[in-house]
């Protein structure tokens, strides 16, 4: 059966051979056993409900086993055969390019070598899914190879619900990930209601089908790393980062620091996590010793290397060793999945990996008590580098949330405004310095899977960028020069991972402009067919108070109108999907985040929908920072209205301080 056939058959109505289980991939931990007997007969009555009846006898023994063996019906007999890869988008069947489209984003998501734990559709995170079962997935590739463009595909949190008509300019899928009743928002709830196969945590770019391996958050985190060392006045060249994780996202940190140009140790526990990163030369060197690492890193500041190390081992040993050694470190931050604190999210210190992970499903409660131990332990030990001049930043993992929820001694008794004594990243460096002013991750994929392509397109954003940067505002040049110099070395660095894409910040203004200018090239004939998108992590798509809106200071930063807003707009503006989700980044029941894509096929079209829709996908949420009072987001959204007459926002007047 060819790869075209295989797609178009969907659900086989016979059943492949049983799958061995591959010892050899990164899989998700075992998920804690939550269900109650009636719950585990509806959790196989769920899964059983995509196969013909013939099939149920030989599946149900199978299914349980799956169930009581990991905590979850992954369905690993309906894994496909094929290579799970971003393909060029001719080689998908399908009536619809932007249907062809969707596919190749959903199997870039699912390439083990982006994915973290590929057979149980995970992307990143621990738990983004990108579907809760095989089934699903065959059955969503089916429909999206069905598809015509004047059909729209309702995804519920993994489940294809089913093609609907609608028409050529409503987005071709719409999809939901964990959207709960508010009170069923709890980490409990999720893995309760995921276990019965009815809900899904899709983080932020796994289950909207736009995550471009760690090259997207390769670029957020060396602007970060470069705007912390100009925080503190100090350039990056002989300073020192701290840090942890090297799993989808985190895996970003080391590379990052190199092109910043600093000296980063990354601290990892998983060793498959730490191979893999290595092997792919995001990191350079692997050190499973503290005292070698000590002397590494003496060595690296005192010759002011740009180099990147991995520690083979727990980051709370780290930041102790270094306390005691009196390595001064500049800068300091932690990005394991602390929005998944119980399920294997962070490790803690004194249990091996293969111990913590025994635990977490064989005794959560005691699980849970080794966690926030170690996380009291690893905030005291960043506490007392802080005190020596270190500047130290949550980095969106819920890394304050969670170890001030253990008790640690992390709250700021002094300011209301902010509750913890260090700041979000975003309060301090992202919002003021990008998000205000409308700046984001903008991101792009060549379609033909050309390297070439790809070259083309990082010309002509570079093209864009220079002529943009000539007439730029002093208040966004610093942002603009970071950008030019970023695309330059975008080739050199060697980002790409899976599919051929690209990303970069932009503002509305710098996103449409490159749009244009790859339209305008597909339609000549010059480049194939673009599928643009950005992560959810930006100016409009995300409300999360202690992340995307942490630099929000009104009272505002719990509310979720901005994304919810964010992706109904961009939905009737001329979005190819669009998608909205619950839980991301910093947690179930903690964030409402919305994404989309957009395919470019050159045509007239294509123009209007990328001019209605990038315009609208910033500048909501410029507005809403702007009437929150964000001093950067008022010059923003004011010079958007003097480019742009049918913009009117409403703006807040000032309250004198001396009224109080």
């Amino acid at each position: 059966m060819s790869f075209k056939e295989a797609i178009q058959q969907g659900i086989p109505s016979q059943l492949p051979p049983p799958k061995p289980y591959d010892a050899n991939v990164n899989h998700a931990p075992k998920r804690k056993a939550i269900l109650n007997d009636y719950e585990k007969e509806l959790a196989l009555r769920n899964a059983l409900r995509y196969f013909d009846p013939e099939h149920h006898a030989t599946l149900l023994p199978e299914f349980r086993e799956e169930l009581e063996t990991y905590g979850r019906i992954y369905m690993y007999r309906l894994r496909p055969d094929y290579k799970m890869y971003a393909r060029p988008v001719d080689e998908y069947p399908g009536n619809s390019l932007q249907g062809r489209s969707i596919m190749l984003m959903i199997q870039n998501n699912l390439d083990p070598a982006v994915a973290q734990h590929p057979h149980e559709l995970i992307t990143y995170g621990g738990n983004g899914g990108v579907f809760q079962n095989w089934a699903q997935y065959l059955l969503t590739m089916q429909y999206l190879s069905q598809m015509t463009d004047d059909q729209t595909l309702v995804m519920y949190s993994g489940h294809p619900l089913g093609l609907f008509p609608s028409h050529e300019n409503a987005p071709r899928v719409v999809v939901t990930n964990g959207m709960m009743i508010p009170n069923y928002s709890k980490p409990d709830d999720w893995e309760r209601f995921n276990a019965l196969g009815v809900t899904q945590y899709g983080q932020m770019t796994a289950g909207s089908y736009m995550y471009i391996g760690p090259q997207g958050i390769v670029h957020g985190t060396t602007i970060t790393v470069l705007n912390g060392f100009r925080k503190i006045g100090k350039a990056p060249k002989g300073g020192l980062f701290v840090t942890s994780g090297l799993g989808g996202m985190s895996g970003a940190q080391p590379k990052a620091g190199n092109i910043a140009g600093c000296v980063t140790v990354c601290a990892e526990v998983n060793a498959k996590a730490t191979h893999t990163r290595h092997s792919q030369g995001w990191v350079d060197e692997v050190i499973d010793d503290l005292t070698v690492l000590s002397d590494r890193v003496k060595k690296a500041l005192a010759a002011e290397e740009t180099v990147s190390i991995a520690y083979a081992g727990n980051i709370v040993d780290v930041w102790e060793r270094f306390d005691q050694e009196g390595i001064h470190v500049d800068l300091g931050s932690d990005q394991t999945s602390l929005h998944n604190p119980w399920a294997g999210g962070y490790y803690p210190v004194g249990l091996s990996f293969e111990e913590a992970n025994t635990m977490m499903a064989n005794d959560p409660a005691e699980f849970k008590n080794h966690v926030q131990a170690s996380l009291k332990r690893h905030a005291a030990a960043i506490n007392k580098h802080t005190a020596k001049g270190t500047y130290f930043f949550d980095y969106g993992n819920a890394f304050l949330l969670e170890a001030s929820r253990a008790g640690a001694d992390i709250l700021d008794t002094e300011d209301p405004a902010r509750e913890f004594i260090y700041p979000s990243y975003v309060q301090d460096i992202m919002g003021p310095m990008c998000f205000d002013y409308g700046f984001g991750p903008f991101r792009w994929v060549c379609a033909s899977g050309d390297p070439a392509d790809l070259a083309k397109t990082d010309a002509l954003a570079l093209g864009v960028l220079e002529r943009l940067m000539q007439e730029a505002p002093e208040e966004i040049k610093q942002q603009m020069a970071d950008n030019i110099q970023w695309i330059k070395g975008a080739q050199e660095n060697k980002l790409v991972v899976g599919s051929q894409a690209r990303i970069l910040y932009a503002d509305s203004q710098g996103r449409i402009a490159i749009a244009e200018a790859f339209n305008e090239a597909i339609e000549k004939g010059v480049l194939g067919p673009v599928i643009l998108g950005r992560d959810h992590h930006d100016v409009s798509g995300t409300d999360s108070p202690y992340r995307e809106t942490s630099n929000i200071y009104d009272g505002s930063r719990f509310t979720a109108d901005m994304a919810i807003h964010n992706v109904i707009g961009d939905s009737f503006r001329g979005a190819t999907w669009v998608s909205i989700h619950n839980g991301g980044g910093v947690g179930w029941g903690e964030v409402i985040n919305g994404g989309f894509g957009m395919v470019l096929d050159g045509s007239k079209e294509a123009q209007t929908r990328l001019r209605q829709m990038l315009f609208w996908d910033v500048n909501n949420g410029i507005a809403r920072r702007g009437w929150a009072r964000n001093e950067e987001a008022l010059f923003a959204i004011k010079a958007e209205m003097a480019r742009e007459p049918k913009l009117r926002v409403t703006l807040p007047n000032q309250v004198d301080d001396s009224l109080f």
